[in-house]
């Protein structure tokens, strides 16, 4: 069984909670919005990186970096793009189990004709009150199971825990 680590929309921020997320990844895919290319070399030392440009990505140290890009996960096919709005293909007639996006910095996973869609949401600054978030895929043959993590909780979840 292969494990894909996802993460997106960091905008220079990698936190230690989204490096123990990754730990123990086959692959890690992110996203888009990476805000520092020094990121991409720490992630590299978990495992190998497969890595999209996303809206904020500008200037020569993204020239290399791709709009989309496939990574082959044993038997699955992944489809990486930073806007799901953007997305100019059909997945499932191209034969991809998984697309893997960013941009909304909301967690999301659904299944839409055979294809898992997935957005681990924002790792990196928060963003309104939406959760810090990552994901996990595992992936056994082309069967593919999702796993949205949060990394840290919401403001909203503090409010009710009557910690302070």
């Amino acid at each position: 069984m292969l494990r894909v680590g996802l993460i997106s929309d960091t905008h220079g921020l990698l936190r230690p909670e989204a490096l123990r997320a990754l730990r123990g990844s086959d692959y890690i895919v992110h996203a888009g919005d990476i805000g520092d290319p020094a990121i991409l070399e720490q992630l590299a030392r978990i495992a190998p990186v497969t890595a999209v440009r996303g809206n904020n990505d500008k200037g020569p140290a993204y020239a290399r970096i791709s709009e989309t890009e496939v990574l082959q996960a044993g038997a699955a096919l992944i489809y990486v793009i930073h806007d799901l709005n953007e997305l100019d293909l059909d997945p499932a007639a191209a034969e991809f189990q998984v697309v893997v996006s960013g941009h909304s910095h909301k967690p999301a996973s659904h299944t839409r004709d055979g294809v898992l869609y997935i957005n681990p949401g924002s790792a990196g600054p928060r963003r309104f009150s939406l959760p810090i978030s990552a994901a996990r895929l595992r992936i056994d043959g082309k069967s593919v199971e999702a796993e949205l993590l949060e990394l840290l909780p919401s403001p909203r979840d503090r409010e009710g825990s009557g910690g302070g």
